[in-house]
């Protein structure tokens, strides 16, 4: 859409906004959906606030980096989060890793700055650029 969002319509006709052109992941040529991601992330009991950035990989272009911050008290690893992912997205959906701050960027208006996300971590070695 000229408004930078992309979109799809169903079979019955409805008009569904599923991210934004800059926020969505192209891993292998297919897309994955950081809104998806990030939504199925916050039902995991332990994180408060979280987003999905796009991080380099050699092989597949990019590939989701899960940045997140925990509830107050709790804990959690990476593989706990992956774990809890496992039957909510496509296996190729998890993402490559998990990075767990103190606090994340917020803009002005309030919502979760990717920009500032995605400037912070565009260095970030991925566990699987290795493999």
């Amino acid at each position: 859409m000229r408004t930078g969002d992309v979109a799809k319509i169903d079979a019955h006709g409805f008009l569904y906004i599923v991210d934004r052109t800059k926020d969505v992941i192209k891993s292998g040529g297919e897309w994955i959906s950081s809104l998806d991601l990030e939504g199925a992330a916050l039902g995991h009991p332990a994180i408060a606030e979280c987003a999905v950035i796009a991080a380099a990989h050699p092989k597949w272009g990019e590939r989701p980096l899960l940045v997140a911050r925990l509830e107050q008290g709790r804990t959690a690893t990476p593989e706990d989060i992956r774990a809890y992912l496992s039957d909510k997205v496509a296996k190729w959906w998890l993402p490559d890793d998990v990075v767990f701050v103190d606090d994340l960027p917020h803009t002005a208006t309030g919502k979760l700055s990717k920009l500032t996300l995605r400037e912070r971590f565009k260095d970030h070695v991925l566990p699987t650029a290795a493999q």
